[in-house]
């Protein structure tokens, strides 16, 4: 490959230009097979996808949604029909499962064509990634979330057996209010929607922004914010041209804590984009890597469930910030290591899965599952409930960059707070009208584009690399 050729070389000595290459090659090299297979491939993800859109659970006579299923699971408290439910909901796999199976052989074979150990390998190589950097992550993480999470997985036990009028030990996989407990159970009494109601969510936004020196009213301008008949549901941004940075967010707000949240999700989508330097060449005028992307995302989405920042815009009254602040740290605090070692399932499972698809898988996923999440695998249960799952079959060997986004959401937030405003270290912090903090991420973070490898672009910001020490920090103590 002539890609691959001049990269070896050794003789491009411009940073510019060997950078523009590395990218070029990652980007066309998972395509250099015969395009029948890539064909299949993608064929085969479709109609697998096709199933899961198809499928709905069947409770009785009822057809439940995934919607459905997600409220009977949080709202009932009879073990007998939250069995049931759950159970139901997980016929899905064997409807797929072998499909997938056949899949992940396929593109296993595509990816030793092109010289790679297995497709999982490739996907993280190609995603310039180092699989090696991504494992010691998820380690580091897992040794320094596991003794809290002990802890507090006994407090969700104790919170849901009394809701459910069953003994801690009696607690089973449908019991814990999500498909696959990747989300926080509610054990904690907070709600912030109250706090929210009759607030302008989009000014909140400009607002802030403004704030900390990234304008975002030609972005609002553009977008496409509230419900309309036929609309798309759910949120995203999307950058229309990088050259003329037309940005544009799709939401669907209303006056809650959720969409306040979403918001400052988007827009930090948003001004990532806006603020790479408009001189770079087309394909660095992009984020570092996607997990960047959405750890800026998140360092904004999380101001909403943070005390000091709804103060600050008044959102709430002082008197308030008190009463709030202790519950919505602690449910923060829930969220984020439930989904940390759910996080943890979904990448060694498919690490293993591409490793070995022949191996019993549905004894990889529970063991996985009673390992890092700490749920009992009912008794006897022998089925695919690995494959129920989408994201396994049609966003393969991805999900781990949402926690790595988390990592650098925190290890930002601190490196600003201590090092750049040299802050007290118990202090909530929202950078609110401080415009340095916003000069700092777009010097730093936003303008440099997909210049840097994603790790020295961090090293370069913050002084070290990529670390799980202080998301640790921030959601362990």
């Amino acid at each position: 490959m002539l890609f691959r050729s001049i990269t070896a070389s050794g003789l491009i000595s411009d940073e510019i230009l060997g950078r523009r290459l590395k990218l070029l090659y990652n980007a066309f090299t998972g395509y250099q097979v015969d395009t029948a297979k890539l064909n299949k491939a993608t064929q085969m993800a479709t109609e697998i996808g096709k199933k899961f859109q198809n499928f709905r659970a069947v409770v009785g006579k009822k057809k439940y949604t995934d919607n459905d299923i997600e409220n009977a699971l949080k709202t009932l408290t009879d073990s007998k029909k939250l069995e049931e439910v759950w159970t139901a909901h997980k016929q899905i796999g064997p409807l797929v499962s072998e499909d997938i199976i056949k899949l992940v052989k396929l593109r296993n074979e595509i990816a030793k064509e092109l010289g790679f150990k297995n497709y999982h390998e490739m996907s993280l190589i190609l995603s310039d990634q180092k699989p090696e950097d991504v494992q010691k992550l998820f380690d580091e993480l897992d040794g320094l979330t596991t003794p809290a999470f002990q802890t507090l997985k006994a407090e969700i036990d104790a919170a849901l057996a009394a809701k459910c009028k069953i003994k801690p030990e009696e607690l089973m996989p449908w019991h814990y209010q999500n498909r696959y407990f990747q989300e926080a159970p509610a054990i904690y009494e907070i709600d912030l929607d109250p706090y929210y109601k009759g607030k302008d969510v989009v000014k909140l936004t400009q607002d802030y922004f403004t704030g900390i020196g990234m304008e975002i009213g030609d972005m609002l301008a553009k977008s496409d914010l509230f419900e309309k008949e036929g609309k798309n549901q759910h949120a995203f941004c999307t950058d229309i041209d990088r050259d003329a940075h037309d940005i544009r967010v799709l939401c669907n707000v209303k006056d809650n804590s959720s969409w306040m949240e979403t918001m400052l999700h988007e827009f930090g989508h948003a001004v990532y984009f806006k603020y790479h330097d408009i001189q770079l060449p087309w394909i660095l005028k992009t984020h570092a890597h996607t997990f960047t992307t959405e750890a800026i995302a998140m360092f904004f989405g999380r101001m909403a469930m943070n005390a000091q920042w709804m103060a600050d815009m008044g959102i709430i009254k002082p008197e308030d910030k008190a009463k709030i602040e202790e519950t919505a740290s602690k449910m923060l605090r829930l969220q984020q290591l439930v989904f940390s070692r759910w996080s943890q399932v979904m990448y060694r499972f498919e690490k293993g899965l591409y490793e070995n698809p022949d191996q019993d898988l549905n004894k990889l996923w529970w063991d996985l599952v009673e390992k890092y999440q700490m749920m009992k695998k009912p008794q006897g249960r022998n089925m695919p409930d690995w494959a129920t799952k989408i994201h396994i079959a049609t966003s393969p060997c991805y999900y781990h960059n949402y926690h790595l986004g988390e990592l650098l959401a925190s290890q930002l937030y601190f490196y600003m707070k201590d090092k750049l405003f040299k802050l007290p270290a118990n202090q909530l912090v929202s950078f609110h009208n401080n415009k340095e903090a916003g000069k700092f991420l777009v010097e730093k973070v936003f303008k440099p584009g997909a210049f840097y490898y994603w790790n020295d672009m961090i090293e370069k910001a913050t002084g070290e690399k990529l670390t799980a020490t202080y998301y640790a920090r921030q959601f362990i103590k």
